[in-house]
């Protein structure tokens, strides 16, 4: 059996990264397998010269993991968040006002349990299910199936308690990341964040299949006040394609774009690793150093800041 190569990655990537955030890893302690855990993330990301992440779980919020890690690897800057999913109660605004008080930086609107998302409900497709999708439908078998999420109601408007939520994220001065939601929720999301005076908002992984926002899309979405987050794991694992997120990148501008791994999961690469393929593959489609940069470094700098 022939071994596999080592993925290039050169000096130049790493040096594009240098002071780096990730706005969105996987890793232990969670209720699904991952490949390392927050302290020895922590300790991999300060060899490579990176300044931190945001702590992400689809069931539990993380701010006070964030905070001990922060604590234990000097030089590490570790953010916590919360997903509005059914394991916090939804659109929950006393979740988020307590998320807020506790130093949590993110709040993902629903993922796992979102009306948009199909992949962990028994109904949905069987075919490459994203590790959660096992959770939800065992949790589905044994009767513990609440009805999915959404942020809007029958006539296409922001139920109140969104409203409510995305006050409060405002209010805390965190950063309101679009989850699993639909194209429609997420447009009317990002409007309501914009009348609200939400500083901060992040269009989650614009390539991953729940969302599959098209390169014109994103840049009404960019136009509207959001940043655009692109995940290294779509495209690596054959979600969608690379041609397509550089050309959304191209459109939207690194001004207005955040790359971000969305890695932890034991089949893919280390998640510093990552994200210096990451760099490398857009240096290697001719974007510059500082265009590197600027979607790595400055952007995430400014929303946890």
């Amino acid at each position: 059996m022939t071994a596999t190569a080592p993925p290039r990655i050169s000096d130049a990537a790493w040096e594009a990264l240098r002071g780096g955030y990730d706005l969105q890893v996987h890793v232990y302690p969670d209720v699904i397998e991952r490949r390392i855990d927050d302290l020895d993330l922590a300790k991999e990301f300060l060899a490579h010269g990176l300044k931190g992440f945001v702590l992400k779980s689809h069931y539990f919020p993380t701010a006070e993991r964030a905070k001990v890690v922060t604590k234990a690897v000097p030089g590490i800057a570790a953010y916590g968040a919360i997903t509005l999913n059914h394991a916090v109660g939804g659109l929950n605004p006393v979740a988020v006002e307590l998320a807020g008080r506790s130093g949590c930086k993110m709040v993902w609107f629903p993922t796992v349990d979102a009306a948009n998302e199909t992949a962990g409900r028994v109904d949905g497709p069987s075919q490459k299910l994203p590790f959660w999708a096992k959770i939800q439908r065992e949790l589905a078998a044994t009767g513990i199936a609440p009805p999915p999420l959404t942020v809007l109601d029958s006539n296409g408007k922001v139920v109140e308690s969104a409203h409510r939520c995305i006050e409060l994220i405002a209010k805390h001065k965190m950063i309101l990341a679009t989850g699993h939601l639909g194209r429609a929720e997420i447009f009317a999301l990002v409007k309501a964040a914009a009348e609200k005076k939400c500083e901060r908002v992040l269009v989650t992984h614009a390539e991953f299949p729940s969302q599959s926002l098209t390169a014109d899309e994103q840049v009404q979405l960019a136009g509207l006040g959001a940043f655009i987050e692109h995940c290294f794991t779509t495209m690596y694992t054959g979600k969608a394609s690379w041609e397509g997120a550089l050309d959304a990148i191209r459109k939207v501008g690194p001004e207005r774009t955040v790359l971000s791994t969305d890695l932890g999961q034991t089949i893919n690469p280390p998640v510093a690793e990552g994200f210096a393929m990451f760099a490398q593959k857009l240096l290697d489609a001719g974007f510059t150093r500082d265009q590197v940069r600027r979607m790595t470094v400055t952007n995430p700098a400014a929303l946890v800041s």
